[in-house]
């Protein structure tokens, strides 16, 4: 058993949180992650943590070498990085956690593209609307809409999204066109489910700022779901841009109070400060960049 090993595993315990997690993302047994730690703990003479069936709590020693390994593996990572460059190819694999929506629609043809430019580059992507924990899920990045709260992570703008209000002709039909937001207050609503507030932020050409609340008919997860209902007819959808923008310019929805703005949104590949990014998900993240760059085609309406 290799030191370098021994502290690989040490880390990937504390970041994942358990035995279980490192094992998973390290791709061994249980067993083997369980005896390279009791390996490193006799070699150094110290106890590095305190492990229950419920938690891991690192000693102070064990912190103490978290912190330094942590800086020796990237240390060890750039290393290798530069050895790597010096050939043309990039090889390996990327693991990246992307939503749902927005990764099969318009991310997916992206690594597809990308697969071929580097055809010795492999992905894991795990298409998912949930919050993905980068560490203990051993992702090398993730990309995210919106807000980022969470401020250790390192986030790069990747895109720009704007958000629409739509409805189909037929419900515009049944219900009238709404002429104000306040107009909408009487309409139902489509609403996606992991939307942390019931209300929506606007502004109105005149620059002042306000907000309305809707009375959801139907509530789900999934945009392309509630693009469909929309499309049926169902309530009023609002929506970022990407989901609705071929709707918009078939005619089979009609965008609602286009001289209001709603909130905008942006794209970003997210990564945590302690995992280095290697040359090929570096290489990647560059490609999406590029690839969206200025107004995407979906806020132009046109095609990919």
């Amino acid at each position: 058993m290799s030191k370098f090993e021994e502290i690989e595993t040490f880390v990937r315990v504390v970041e994942a949180g358990s035995v279980t997690g490192a094992a998973t993302q390290l791709r061994i047994a249980k067993s083997a992650v369980s005896r390279r730690l009791k390996e490193l703990e006799t070699r150094l003479g110290v106890q590095l943590m305190t492990r229950t069936t419920r938690q891991l709590t690192l000693t102070d020693a064990g912190n103490a070498l978290y912190q330094r390994s942590v800086t020796l593996l990237a240390d060890w990572a750039e290393t290798e990085s530069v050895a790597s460059d010096l050939q043309t190819a990039l090889a390996g694999a990327i693991r990246v956690a992307v939503p749902l929506s927005f990764g099969v629609a318009h991310l997916g043809p992206a690594v597809l593209d990308f697969m071929n430019i580097h055809p010795l580059v492999d992905f894991d992507v795990d298409f998912s609307d949930r919050k993905i924990d980068l560490i203990s899920e051993g992702m090398d990045l993730a990309i995210r809409i919106g807000d980022l709260p969470d401020s250790s992570l390192i986030a790069r703008k990747i895109a720009s999204i704007s958000t629409v209000a739509a409805a189909s002709p037929a419900y515009l039909a049944e219900h009238g066109t709404p002429k104000t937001p306040d107009d909408l207050r009487e309409l139902k609503e489509l609403r996606y489910g992991y939307r942390p507030s019931a209300t929506w932020l606007y502004k109105a050409p005149d620059d002042t700022e306000g907000q309305i609340g809707m009375t959801p008919r139907l509530r789900a997860t999934n945009g392309e779901f509630l693009r469909d209902a929309a499309v049926a007819g169902k309530g009023i959808l609002i929506e970022p841009r990407f989901i609705i923008y071929e709707n918009l310019r078939d005619g089979s929805l009609v965008e609602l109070l286009p001289d209001y703005t709603w909130p905008k949104l942006s794209a970003y590949a997210v990564y945590p400060p302690t995992r280095h990014l290697s040359t090929r998900v570096r290489a990647f993240v560059d490609f999406l960049v590029e690839r969206y760059k200025g107004i995407p085609y979906w806020e132009t309406g046109c095609d990919k």
